[in-house]
């Protein structure tokens, strides 16, 4: 008995401190939450694969008293690690502070560039987003295009502190080429339509629908008024242009003939807007098949709008906006929760 306890505890012993461990194998992102215990941080690593045994981590960190000193955030830490280089590994905490850039859809690179500016990365955000070498701008039909803007794509990004605006550059157009291989091109391409002019129609888009069910049914209005010769319309042109994204467009300024005023130009305007989500992308590429011509917004809803496919139609809705609005005392009559 005496001989089977002493074999029971040399096993655990072997097992807990691993005097033999090698140096482990591929490194592997773990993130440890905030309010993790050890517990849960065991199963973490137990799951990537860092440590083979949940159990034997938490009882090694026990045994060390450093149970409460694990802390959280973001490590690449090998897999098949000894316990006691997987708890000193945590003791010490992240190697480096990571910064998450976050860059909502629909944002022109003047609104990102200050999201940049304000994360502390290093770098002249706006001259690295003109850097037309990082797409095959010929290809994408962009080869007029004057700078990245509409190709920067939205998303959260995580980096270092050591980053600069370059990199990050980088990272979006990596991002706009993995999510643009899932936008299929074959109806934009049957009414000539480069990957610049879907890139430049999704951008409205996103101007335009804040709802997910009405993108394609912009993007067919869009497709209706090119197939027919009739300007767009679309006063988000004129606010990217004229960089007034807060304060109501001025009669004088509707009425100028500028080449991103689609009040006055027929056709698309000559770049995008704003950089577009994968959803808009995929809306820009593949309208709906309906033959609206005109949208305004629905009284009464949250970012609703009422589609129409005659200028009377059109007439009507506006008419019911106007005495809405009326009622409402000038405001917008749009309700949301």
């Amino acid at each position: 008995m005496f001989v089977a306890l002493a074999l029971l505890a040399v096993s655990l012993t072997w097992a807990l401190f691993q005097p033999f461990a090698g140096a482990g194998g591929e490194r592997v992102l773990v993130t440890i939450p905030k309010s993790a215990g050890v517990g849960e941080i065991a199963e973490i690593l137990a799951d990537r694969g860092v440590v083979e045994s949940a159990a034997l981590f938490a009882l090694r960190a026990t045994l060390a008293g450093k149970r409460g000193d694990l802390k959280p955030g973001s490590y690449r830490i090998r897999t098949e690690s000894a316990y006691g280089k997987a708890i000193d590994t945590l003791v010490e905490g992240p190697p480096n502070k990571v910064i998450n850039i976050v860059v909502p859809e629909g944002l022109d690179r003047r609104r990102i560039a200050s999201i940049v500016s304000e994360s502390g990365i290093s770098g002249d955000y706006m001259k690295a987003s003109a850097n037309l070498s990082l797409i095959p701008a010929r290809r994408f039909g962009a080869a007029k295009a004057n700078s990245l803007e509409g190709f920067l794509f939205p998303a959260t990004y995580e980096l270092r502190p050591a980053a600069t605006a370059s990199q990050f550059v980088h990272k979006q157009i990596e991002g706009f080429e993995l999510n643009f291989s899932q936008v299929h091109m074959s109806v934009a391409r049957r009414k000539n339509l480069t990957v610049y002019d879907v890139v430049t129609i999704a951008s409205m888009i996103e101007g335009e629908a804040s709802l997910e069910k009405e993108r394609s049914l912009v993007a067919a209005v869009i497709y209706n008024r090119l197939k027919q010769g009739i300007p767009l319309g679309i006063d988000a042109t004129t606010r990217f242009e004229t960089n007034n994204y807060t304060e109501p467009l001025t009669n004088a300024t509707l009425r100028s003939d500028t080449p991103y005023n689609t009040r006055i130009n027929t056709g698309l305007p000559p770049g995008p807007i704003g950089n577009p989500g994968l959803a808009s992308l995929k809306a820009a590429a593949r309208p709906a098949k309906v033959g609206y011509l005109y949208y305004v917004a629905k009284p009464g809803a949250c970012g609703e709008h009422s589609f129409s496919s005659s200028a009377a139609e059109f007439d009507r809705d506006v008419t019911a906006y106007n005495a809405a609005r009326e009622a409402a005392g000038g405001k917008d009559p749009q309700k949301c929760p």
